[in-house]
């Protein structure tokens, strides 16, 4: 059983291999970061032509990408899509959607939606009336999944960062509902987390009020280029599932027969309880390998997936 401890909110992330080399030592060559859940092999960053540096971004470009998005997502026509530099910069402007105190998000999640809320003066609870909802869908970290049923008739916003690897699953069909907003991270399933690029969509009228918080060219002319041409490449969206769905069977695999328990996760990460989460992250850090462990479960550890040429280095140390 997992062991709450007192509190659940600090704004603790994934991706601090500082943080390890500091107190573990090390080269960074040599760490091998597990703590995110990034797509280890990255979609390859095509040449870009030295207007993307130099110029604004135009209009052009801008449309390519939305078209591109469309298109991906199967986004139902009534919806529109807003391209932001990152899903964050997108979840800080949710609180601003609405007039409202309360916002309910089920624990553990992802932290920085309750960061967002609080910071605009909101309460954050666990249940109970309240005049927006957010789901993170499938949820960071234990890839519990959402239904319609779970909408609030306020404000529902569906973060589906991770959402890419179960295109299936996907509540994008509903995005064009009042009330309702999805968010997209490209930065997860495509492996481009340094891009900063991420998407809203939601009704047309709730995708202006965005577009006018986030203000004129808010994404690089480098990122249009490369998400358009990422979103159309279906075959390598393909071609990399099937690849992460094995990969983590595999990563099962290895944790179970090192006495792990898997208990969630996606195919981009998976959650394992162990007998004590911090004598394994420390355990793993003796063999320069960062995982993520939680202010709130004792018990908990999740570990995204190695690159195709660092397995060994993972099964070494278990």
């Amino acid at each position: 059983m997992t062991h709450i401890l007192h509190d659940a909110r600090p704004r603790d992330h994934g991706g601090n291999l500082d943080a390890a080399m500091a107190r573990f030592g090390g080269r960074r060559a040599v760490w091998l970061d597990l703590s995110t859940g990034i797509n280890p092999q990255p979609y390859p960053v095509p040449t870009f032509p030295d207007a993307a540096w130099s110029a604004l971004p135009d209009t052009e470009a801008q449309d390519r990408l939305i078209q591109a998005a469309r298109g991906f997502w199967q986004v139902p026509d009534g919806a529109a899509v807003l391209a932001a530099p990152g899903a964050s910069a997108l979840i800080a402007q949710m609180p601003r959607l609405i007039q409202g105190t309360r916002v309910q998000i089920t624990p553990p999640t992802y932290n920085e939606h309750g960061a967002a809320f609080r910071a605009a003066g909101w309460q954050v609870r666990d249940h109970g009336p309240a005049d927006a909802r957010v789901l993170v869908h499938p949820n960071n970290p234990d890839g519990r999944l959402f239904s319609p049923g779970a909408f609030h008739p306020g404000l529902t916003v569906i973060d589906e960062s991770f959402c890419d690897v179960i295109p299936d699953h996907s509540l994008i069909a509903h995005a064009a509902r009042p009330g309702i907003v999805v968010l997209k991270s490209f930065g997860k399933f495509w492996g481009l987390a340094g891009l900063r690029l991420g998407f809203a969509i939601a009704a047309a009228d709730t995708i202006a009020r965005l577009a006018d918080m986030l203000g004129p060219w808010p994404v690089s002319g480098p990122a249009l280029l490369v998400g358009a041409q990422a979103l159309g490449d279906t075959d390598w969206a393909e071609r990399t599932r099937a690849r992460l769905s094995q990969n983590r069977k595999r990563m099962d695999a290895m944790l179970v027969g090192a006495g792990a328990e898997t208990v969630g996760g996606t195919d981009l990460f998976g959650l394992y309880r162990v007998d004590c989460a911090e004598h394994w992250q420390t355990r793993l850090a003796h063999a320069q390998i960062w995982t993520r462990v939680f202010p709130y479960a004792d018990d908990l550890i999740r570990l995204g997936l190695p690159p195709e040429d660092r397995w060994t280095q993972l099964e070494d140390a278990l």
